[in-house]
């Protein structure tokens, strides 16, 4: 899918009502890869753009943020209507991110979170993401992604849940008359961290037709009990993004491909038997001091992976997951996330 061309009365909203069209293409459609701007930070964002397409990628993860697309500056809707003619005459899809680590205050990492004990700093991040929401819409991306963020000191598990629960029904609400899917990510050392912890949100809720996933192949290697190949298959009902890295079993730390543990073929052949057909975008913030030279590497290595799971050699069958550390540690400290 290509970004939608604007509407005549310039909006861009392609996929109202249907939240789950990422799933619906034939299996053995290639992959479409992308690159997140988060590693490319150092970079102009019309440049960051240009070298996307030029390697050949097929879209683009765009963390909105001060360098990037600023949620927050007064004349969001012409910058963005100036993105989505530049996506549009380079060919890319976009997927939205919202991963930015000060964009909301200077001082706290992703602070305000969904989980803030302060009701208003709660509104604060719903409001970015109600933003994101708009902003995914006139750019006709395929999902906004977030997370819930790290539970404050003093809070409770239930307490933490019940507010993610409530902040994000106005997000929700925006991304239903938007037709634009909320892919929720499981993110190491948050309040929601697993597979697990997304279907218990996702039925907290009710199930909402909006609410998908976001699915990190590196936080799979990093904690979840099952393999990657095997997290992909049983997130594929509710996958509407992936992210993807190497990582190493119980460190969260996003690492250039053939740096960590991740099997790819196996992993890239679960997703084409999905059928997904979003972007998977390549996740390496903290590589952004080299960002063009690992948006260089890293699509001839999954195109290559994908080329050998299209063509598998006999493979024995794999070891099961290592247990790893209770699902806080990885990145329990401020500093320890690797976003």
């Amino acid at each position: 899918m290509r970004p939608v061309a604007p509407e005549p009365d310039g909006s861009r909203n392609p996929r109202k009502g249907a939240f789950a069209a990422a799933v619906s293409v034939p299996s053995d459609t290639p992959l479409r890869f992308g690159y997140g701007t988060n590693g490319l930070a150092d970079l102009r964002l019309d440049d960051a753009l240009r070298l996307l397409a030029d390697l050949g990628y097929d879209g683009v993860g765009l963390t909105l943020d001060h360098m990037h697309l600023d949620p927050l500056a007064p004349d969001l809707a012409a910058r963005t209507r100036r993105v989505a003619q530049r996506l549009d005459a380079l060919g890319l899809d976009v997927t939205v991110e919202t991963g930015a680590r000060y964009v909301l205050d200077p001082r706290r990492k992703h602070g305000p979170s969904l989980l803030d004990p302060d009701a208003d700093d709660r509104a604060r991040r719903a409001d970015l993401l109600v933003r994101a929401v708009r902003v995914a819409a006139d750019l006709g991306a395929h999902a906004v992604h977030c997370f819930s963020g790290v539970v404050p000191d003093g809070t409770d598990p239930d307490t933490a849940w019940k507010r993610l629960a409530e902040a994000l029904a106005p997000v929700l609400e925006a991304a239903s008359a938007a037709g634009v899917p909320l892919a929720v990510e499981p993110e190491p050392g948050h309040l929601l961290a697993t597979l697990a912890d997304f279907h218990r949100l996702r039925r907290a809720l009710g199930d909402p037709e909006p609410l998908g996933l976001t699915l990190d192949i590196g936080h799979c290697q990093c904690l979840e009990p099952s393999s990657p190949a095997d997290c992909v298959r049983d997130a594929a009902p509710w996958l509407r993004h992936v992210q993807i890295e190497d990582m190493r079993r119980g460190v969260h730390e996003h690492l250039p491909f053939g740096d960590g543990e991740i099997d790819f073929p196996p992993v890239l052949a679960a997703l084409a038997a999905t059928g997904y057909q979003g972007l998977t975008v390549v996740e390496l913030p903290r590589h952004s001091h080299a960002g063009p030279r690992q948006a260089e590497r890293s699509l001839p290595f999954l195109r290559h992976a994908e080329q050998a799971a299209a063509h598998p050699p006999h493979r024995p069958e794999p070891a099961p997951q290592q247990s790893a550390p209770p699902h806080g540690a990885p990145s329990a400290s401020p500093e320890g996330s690797s976003r």
